[in-house]
């Protein structure tokens, strides 16, 4: 019910746009998040906004440098990404919380897309 698009090969410091889409059930009245896995590591937290926008959760590695946004009448979830570096190398997921609160634990999230690959070139 999640799709993401938007991935592809750049190079280092340049930005990025990923896109999730889904159904209005989708996307309800939930919190929306951003996950990746770098190749033969788990999958970690990106980042999370709650339903309406208002709060957000960030992981310390992408702070600064990624937003996450949200148009909700089109049910998209949006990942912008810039000053990409090598390490952020990796399959990116979107994922609906379980509620409308912006949290960062990976058990809080019940609904996934199927990802899409982001490489980044040094």
């Amino acid at each position: 019910q999640l799709e993401e698009s938007g991935g592809r090969l750049v190079q280092a410091g340049d930005s990025l746009r990923l896109i999730c889409t889904g159904s209005r059930r989708a996307f309800g009245p939930y919190a929306m998040g951003w996950f990746r896995q770098a190749p033969g590591k788990k999958r970690e937290f990106v980042g999370c906004l709650s339903v309406v926008g208002g709060t957000s959760e960030y992981s310390d590695s992408v702070k600064g440098r990624f937003t996450i946004s949200r148009d909700n009448a089109k049910n998209t979830l949006y990942l912008q990404m810039n000053n990409l570096k090598p390490e952020d190398t990796g399959v990116y997921y979107c994922a609906r919380n379980r509620g409308p609160l912006a949290t960062v634990s990976e058990e809080d999230f019940v609904s996934w897309g199927q990802g899409t690959q982001v490489t980044v070139s040094s």
